[in-house]
């Protein structure tokens, strides 16, 4: 096992990072040794990952981040950095390597106070490891100034420091940032191949991996969660009857309140799992008594960390809100192609008869305008629209066709 294996169907890039993984040793190396650093170096200071949600993005950077961090021995005959076994790649994995910082955020933004404090850290030499090792998941949710407090960083790094930024496209980062940095696409994988690691990697049944990587298309995070999550299961079942539910005012209505209800469950079940313990943690670090009064000075970080549960939750609403809306979109994907009597593999084959009855009862125009409604409803709820207005307009455009 070598830290690439969960990095599914993206040898390009496998191979790139592993060249660059294997000029940094022989960098850091030649620096340890006092001798001349090696001309033409693959390695670079600020790597930006892209890629569609699901082709392993944060996977490739963590990767990399611990082939960085290899101590395995057999690099000294020859062999690639990247062992998986060592305890460099080993903690770098599993998030508890002193010099690797994964940054991922539940909030709908990443701010300024937030970036100087990772820029910060930036600036510090390696404790333990060959590497200070910076991984950003969400950097295309830096807002305007934490852009620009991130790319003073990214200009001037310190020694031995790397950045590793993903986003889903070029254009979610600012393009002074992605111009100092080297650029990886990764592509979405196949069925086939999402498929083969749930199997190899989970212990999931082989017909069960089989039907969530093509319901998913390729996304491997959600494929794993529909073959292991009865709920999320449930909860697609559930989104995919309502193409058949939008037939009058009323039943698009109740649609669209039941889509925002479940979403609003699935944040307050997060909530549940983690805001109680989070803030009874900080109560105790605060020096508070169980059932007793808070000591004074106090009330400030509490009103703080209160305003960042429900930016959490705000956030945990729209993501299941966009996941039900993503799924949507594939069922009148596969009624298209029915449609259009294309051969390309259906994603909801568990669903044929309600693919069948949408497909027969309108034709390809109107299917292309249902897919218009539903993207429409996401960009509308990426500006902040009211979730249920969005919502309801969509299921109402769903009914006209």
């Amino acid at each position: 096992m070598t830290v690439w294996d969960d990095l599914v169907g993206q040898d390009r890039v496998q191979e790139q990072l592993g060249a660059a993984a294997q000029d940094a040793d022989a960098l850091v190396t030649a620096i340890f040794a006092g001798e001349p650093v090696p001309p033409g170096s693959r390695m670079t200071h600020a790597w930006l990952f892209t890629g569609p949600p699901g082709s392993g993005r944060s996977t490739a950077a963590r990767a990399f981040a611990a082939a960085l961090q290899c101590t395995s021995p057999d690099r000294a005959l020859g062999g690639a950095p990247g062992c998986g076994f060592c305890d460099g790649c080993h903690t770098a994995l599993i998030g508890t390597h002193a010099d690797v910082d994964v940054i991922r955020t539940d909030l709908l933004s990443i701010g300024v106070k937030e970036t100087r404090e990772l820029v910060r850290r930036a600036q510090l030499s390696p404790a333990v490891g060959r590497w200070q090792v910076i991984v950003l998941e969400d950097a295309d949710r830096l807002t305007e100034g934490a852009g620009n407090v991130l790319l003073k960083a990214v200009e001037e790094p310190a020694p031995r420091t790397v950045w590793l930024l993903c986003a889903p496209s070029l254009e979610d980062v600012l393009p002074t940032i992605r111009s100092r940095c080297r650029h990886l696409t990764l592509r979405t994988p196949s069925v086939e191949a999402v498929a083969d690691v749930l199997i190899r990697r989970d212990g999931i049944d082989p017909e069960r991996a089989a039907a969530a990587a093509r319901a998913t298309q390729g996304h491997i995070g959600r494929a794993r969660r529909l073959a292991t999550d009865e709920r999320a299961r449930a909860r697609r079942a559930a989104v995919l009857k309502l193409p058949l539910r939008v037939h009058d005012v009323g039943g698009c209505l109740k649609a669209a309140q039941e889509l925002i209800d479940t979403a609003t469950d699935d944040a307050k079940q997060v909530a549940e799992e983690v805001d109680v313990k989070e803030t009874e943690d900080m109560k105790a670090a605060l020096g508070g008594v169980a059932g007793g009064r808070m000591p004074r000075g106090t009330a400030g970080v509490m009103k703080e960390l209160e305003d960042k549960q429900k930016r959490r939750k705000t956030r945990t609403q729209r993501d299941s809100l966009d996941l039900a809306l993503t799924d949507l979109t594939g069922f009148y994907r596969d009624v298209l192609a029915l449609q259009l009597g294309s051969q390309i593999a259906l994603a909801n084959t568990d669903v044929r008869d309600a693919l069948d009855r949408i497909a027969e009862s309108s034709g390809p125009e109107r299917t292309l305008r249902r897919i218009e409604a539903v993207i429409a409803c996401r960009r509308a709820l990426d500006r902040n629209v009211a979730p249920l207005l969005a919502v309801e307009a969509m299921t109402m455009a769903l009914r006209a066709g």
